[in-house]
């Protein structure tokens, strides 16, 4: 017998909810606000949990990862009386079973409603036999992390390609390498390609190879990447800056396993399995033509997003702790405490570089308490103190995204992709100009703060026309 949650803050959408349910031989309860759904969720270990958006005291979306958090979580089914698709794709993304919309008829609600059940059987009896996850390097252990590592454990048992989407800095190649060696090809090569740091004129030859000849330059023949990442997995970084030309060559092999090298006219074949990572939304440059809508199909067979780290903060701690060990030992510097208010100044600050924005803070911190034995807010570099001193200040967010752009009048309001183009353009002029700024004209360490190629810096600053005054 299969537990119900219904959460909503309508009685008689309660009342009719928990009647189907126990018609069809299963145990049914309900909740009427936010706060009575997450104490009896904490009490039961609940199958479902039927979760209406709006409700008294909060919204149903904020508190869906929170009703994922036990070891073997509900499915959750949203329920709402909004056709809001952005709402539907971020209950998905926070792993959400299905969205519903009122008004509910008992065939739209009971075949959701006996797949679920039939899916938490197949869960229970696959979950018996379950392999753990090797994190590899992966830390954390909240709600989001958890359900990061959960999809990398259901993708490492197949071959399927793979897409990791995620803000530029939160481990997307600590996550394509923890998926390689969990994967059954984890004794072959683990080959990465940079889509945003190789020229264009390069990647083509770099990832398929050359014969020798083939072009100025090529003094001798090369088997290129693909070819190395035989029997083993190709991690393609950045994908969404690969140029269309060399998108339609890569379809092809991903179709046939076969291709050609630059300058040759005889195939070869390679057995590779794909990974790859973007921070840029490939649906959006599908509709804006500079993606390919076939290959998108082709790379995102199975997806996991990772959360940036401001959405999983209750990590900071663990991360912190590992770091600062990790870092300590590699540059043989002491041991050292880290003080409730140096976390507590980590925990109120917005992190737009993400994990290795933060690695980059811990070790700057270590540095500079080097002949202390505990660190202290006044050894975080100085740029991420002055943000935090102009936020207490302001009383602003500590995002730091830039100039907000200028409020319409409501009668003149231009077209959204005009708009949105617009203050696109404004905040990577912004971006770019501070990147610069902090990292003192010196292109390499700007790169390295911002996870971008010098191609793509050069571009922003020649497209911004922005130079050192």
């Amino acid at each position: 017998m299969a537990k119900v949650l219904v959460i909503d803050d309508d009685r008689m959408t309660c009342e009719a909810l928990m009647e189907l349910v126990r018609n069809i031989g299963h145990d049914a309860d309900c909740a009427l606000t936010v706060r009575e759904g997450l104490a009896k969720n904490r009490e039961i270990e609940f199958d479902v949990v039927f979760l209406d958006i709006r409700l008294p005291d909060g919204n149903g979306l904020d508190i869906l990862p929170r009703l994922r958090e036990q070891e073997l979580p509900p499915e959750v089914i949203i329920l709402t009386g909004l056709g809001d698709p952005d709402g539907a794709e971020l209950a998905i993304r926070n792993g959400a079973w299905d969205y519903l919309q009122k008004p509910l008829s008992p065939k739209k609600i009971l075949l959701p409603l006996k797949r679920v059940l039939k899916y938490r059987d197949n869960l229970r009896q696959a979950d018996k036999g379950a392999m753990p996850v090797e994190r590899c390097g992966i830390v954390g252990s909240g709600p989001a992390i958890t359900q990061a590592l959960e999809r990398l454990g259901i993708a490492a048992r197949s071959n399927a390609s793979l897409l990791i989407s995620g803000e530029t800095g939160t481990g997307k190649e600590l996550f394509a390498r923890a998926l390689h060696e969990n994967s059954q090809r984890s004794r072959g090569p683990f080959v990465v390609v940079d889509c945003a740091s190789i020229p264009a004129t390069l990647l083509e030859s770099t990832l398929f190879g050359h014969v020798k000849g083939a072009f100025t330059g090529a003094d001798h023949a090369s088997g290129g990447l693909i070819m190395e990442a035989d029997r083993g997995t190709l991690f393609l970084d950045e994908i969404g800056e690969m140029p269309l030309a060399l998108q339609k060559k890569l379809l092809r092999v991903l179709q046939e396993r076969k291709y050609r090298r630059v300058g040759s006219s005889q195939e070869v074949s390679s057995d590779f399995r794909l990974v790859s990572a973007t921070h840029r939304d490939l649906n959006e440059m599908v509709q804006n033509g500079t993606f390919r809508e076939d290959l998108l199909y082709r790379l995102g067979a199975m997806s996991i997003t990772l959360p940036p780290l401001r959405e999983r903060k209750e990590d900071l701690p663990e991360l912190v702790h590992f770091m600062a060990r990790r870092i300590s030992e590699k540059n043989m510097i002491p041991q050292k405490g880290i003080s409730p208010d140096f976390m507590e100044a980590l925990q109120e600050y917005h992190w737009p570089g993400n994990i290795r924005e933060l690695s980059n803070v811990v070790e700057t911190s270590l540095v500079s308490a080097y002949a202390h034995t505990e660190l202290y807010p006044m050894h975080l570099p100085e740029r991420v103190r002055i943000t935090m001193i102009r936020q207490s200040l302001s009383g602003q967010d500590s995002a730091g995204a830039g100039p907000e752009p200028e409020p319409e009048d409501a009668a003149e309001l231009p077209v959204y992709k005009e708009y949105r183009a617009r203050v696109l353009e404004q905040a990577d002029k912004w971006y770019f100009s501070r990147l610069m700024e902090a990292a003192r004209w010196d292109v390499e360490r700007a790169c390295e703060m911002s996870g971008l190629g010098k191609s793509r810096v050069y571009d922003q600053l020649k497209q911004h026309s922005i130079e050192k005054e």
